[in-house]
């Protein structure tokens, strides 16, 4: 499952709760907001930090600790933010033992979780902030259910389908109306928005500090503020709940806008609603901030809510895995070309190499219409399909070639919504690395908007294959 392996990390153990009730606390509004929209019908989870408190001034007290003592499972962001659970929740463990899960989100294998830009050895926490990551996120919280609690397992499996539509609407918003955004450049005052930046080509230019929690460098303000005298920004954001003392040192005698953002959803109501609409409040205050054209916008949202072909499940997705040298990659890298995609391992005897050899001679034979073509190899035996193995083994086809490994609950979600099938054979306990991997073994073709465009069965020919490549892509 998708967390058990954070949850080995710390120690605790399996099986379902016995209990009637599932008692399950949440730190912050953001993720709190999954929760509730997972357990309706079922039970409500608690919240830790609510009002309009903020990790940054937040203390625990007696109800605090009480709460914590009467959970069945405790999710958290991590020390980087809720730094004044990080001895409660030390202490609940060595207290309960397995009788409590504790999972810290920012340990999760699947989530995209970058180091910060401004505190070396620190995780950015603000990972919610990319709707690839709430999806993900989604999908973790419904298997740690449904793991916990598996008589209700249908509840928090139908709520995972209601919830999913309107993530993948928010989704295609950004998609039709966010991406490439040229309105104008903009500053931060505290860096919150490094994930949002990422996902949708937000360019922000700079930062004043970190967290409430480090003091505003003297020197960082004064380059915040040559960036605004410049007019190299016209926009400086700050954060509901994080106070800004300097704010006014900063844009003293400028003229430029101020967006307030509400990334920790401090103004917002809690419950299953609050991250659509913290996304969407934090959406239109950049906008805003930076000028853009607001009825746009609107048109856009519209727009992206209209398209429901865009949200239907289909095949493709989200994901988060390594290629052969140790990059990132994700579905973003689907876009701006064709990809080729193919299923399979390096350990297979006949049929992976037969199929990439297929596609890699049909780029040969592709000639200068290849460049419009990336062929892709995704693993599905990340236990021996190291980032060193992949190495070796792509570069015997096509330099182009790109090879993709992960976590097993990432490798196994991606293959998923590909709608692959694999499972691994007899081990003999003799020779426990010589198994083999039952796999499909279609090739995908996907689209330069990311989206898949057909599949050819296993045993075309190369010729074939880019005959019919000409037909799709003129």
């Amino acid at each position: 499952m998708l967390l058990w392996g954070i949850l080995a990390i710390l120690g605790i153990g399996a099986g379902a709760m016995a209990a009637e009730s599932l008692h399950v606390v949440a730190s912050i509004k953001p993720v709190h907001a999954f929760l509730a929209g997972l357990m309706k019908d079922a039970d409500t989870p608690e919240l830790l930090i609510g009002g309009r408190s903020t990790p940054y001034d937040f203390q625990p007290d007696g109800g605090t600790l009480g709460r914590l003592n009467h959970a069945d499972v405790v999710v958290w962001v991590g020390p980087e933010l809720e730094a004044s659970l990080t001895q409660p929740l030390r202490e609940l463990k060595k207290r309960r033992g397995d009788k409590v899960r504790v999972v810290e989100l920012l340990s999760s294998p699947t989530l995209k979780i970058l180091p910060s830009r401004k505190v070396p050895g620190q995780r950015d926490p603000f990972f919610w902030l990319d709707d690839r990551n709430a999806i993900i996120l989604l999908d973790e919280l419904t298997e740690l259910l449904v793991e916990v609690d598996p008589r209700r397992a249908h509840i928090y499996t139908r709520n995972r389908r209601e919830m999913l539509k309107p993530l993948r609407h928010l989704d295609r918003e950004y998609e039709y109306g966010y991406r490439g955004l040229k309105a104008g450049r903009g500053v931060t005052y505290y860096d919150t928005l490094q994930y949002f930046e990422q996902a949708y080509a937000l360019k922000l230019l700079d930062e004043v500090a970190a967290s409430p929690r480090q003091p505003v460098d003297t020197a960082a303000l004064l380059r915040v503020r040559a960036r605004l005298v410049a007019g190299d920004a016209n926009c400086v954001l700050v954060e509901k709940g994080m106070p800004a003392r300097q704010l006014g040192l900063l844009t003293q005698g400028l003229n430029v806008n101020i967006g307030e953002l509400d990334s920790l959803g401090v103004d917002l109501e809690p419950g299953s609603g609050l991250y659509l609409h913290l996304m969407e409040h934090n959406t239109d205050a950049i906008k805003r901030c930076l000028g853009a054209d607001m009825s746009q916008a609107a048109s856009a949202r519209e727009a992206a809510r209209g398209d429901d072909a865009s949200i239907q499940d289909g095949i493709g997705g989200r994901f988060v895995l390594t290629d052969q040298y140790g990059d990132t990659r994700t579905e973003q890298d689907f876009r701006g070309h064709y990809s080729l995609v193919y299923f399979g391992y390096t350990h297979c005897p006949d049929v992976c190499p037969t199929s990439l050899q297929v596609m890699t001679s049909a780029m040969r034979l592709l000639g200068d219409k290849a460049k419009r073509f990336q062929p892709y190899f995704i693993s599905i035996d990340p236990d021996r399909d190291t980032v060193k193995t992949l190495h070796d083994y792509v570069k015997y086809f096509d330099p182009r070639l790109v090879g993709l490994t992960g976590s097993k609950a990432m490798l196994k979600r991606v293959a998923s919504e590909f709608r692959v099938k694999f499972e691994k054979g007899e081990v003999d306990p003799e020779h426990p690395d010589m198994y083999l991997m039952d796999h499909s073994a279609s090739l995908y073709l996907m689209g330069p908007d990311g989206r898949f465009i057909t599949k050819f069965a296993y045993g075309i020919d190369a010729p074939t294959l880019v005959k019919q490549l000409n037909e799709i892509v003129p």
